[in-house]
């Protein structure tokens, strides 16, 4: 015979309580955000490194990634083309934090390690706030020479960069994120 006791029944009553997390291939948004974090991942490394980093961006560079940048920012993006301090700060916080963010989180959401809930949370308020308010107010209404000329190539370009966060951001609203579809 079974003793009861409430340290016993208390275990009991939670481990039922907690829906087991669904398999992968059941979290069609999770798979979406996979991918996107994967490639952000690259952009990282492409994009933000080089500001940061204070590497020319022109078209005569030997750099490949600053080659690159340079025709993406002379065409659409003059402020990214010489950046301000405070920019190289925001591409700098991309490619050394938000990176090392974008493995882990990809890792979470192969495995269902609900406790990434909450450092989601932090990273796309971060990004949703760093990038919607200084990048895209300059871009749209700061003075005419950093302003883009081409506003739906940079939307383009850019808006998943808030978007995708904001989508992870309502992903993430509850706990246990990876016992439910969405």
């Amino acid at each position: 015979m079974t003793t009861v006791t409430p340290a016993n029944d208390k275990a009991t009553a939670s481990a039922v309580a907690t829906p087991p997390n669904l398999p992968l291939r059941k979290r069609p948004i999770d798979i979406f955000f996979l991918v996107m974090f994967s490639l952000f991942i690259v952009t990282c490394i492409i994009s933000d490194a080089i500001p940061t980093l204070g590497i020319p961006q022109t078209a005569t560079t030997h750099n490949l990634f600053a080659q690159w940048n340079y025709t993406y920012s002379s065409q659409y993006d003059p402020l990214y083309e010489n950046p301000p301090i405070w920019l190289r700060f925001i591409t700098g916080t991309s490619a050394f934090i938000y990176l090392p963010f974008y493995v882990l989180l990809n890792i979470c959401l192969v495995k269902g390690y609900n406790w990434i809930q909450l450092p989601s949370v932090i990273y796309a308020t971060m990004i949703i706030s760093l990038t919607a308010i200084p990048i895209f107010g300059v871009e749209f209404f700061g003075d005419a020479a950093q302003r883009t000329p081409q506003p739906i190539i940079f939307l383009l370009y850019n808006g998943p960069y808030v978007l995708v966060p904001l989508l992870l951001l309502i992903r993430m609203r509850k706990p246990m994120p990876f016992t439910r579809k969405f």
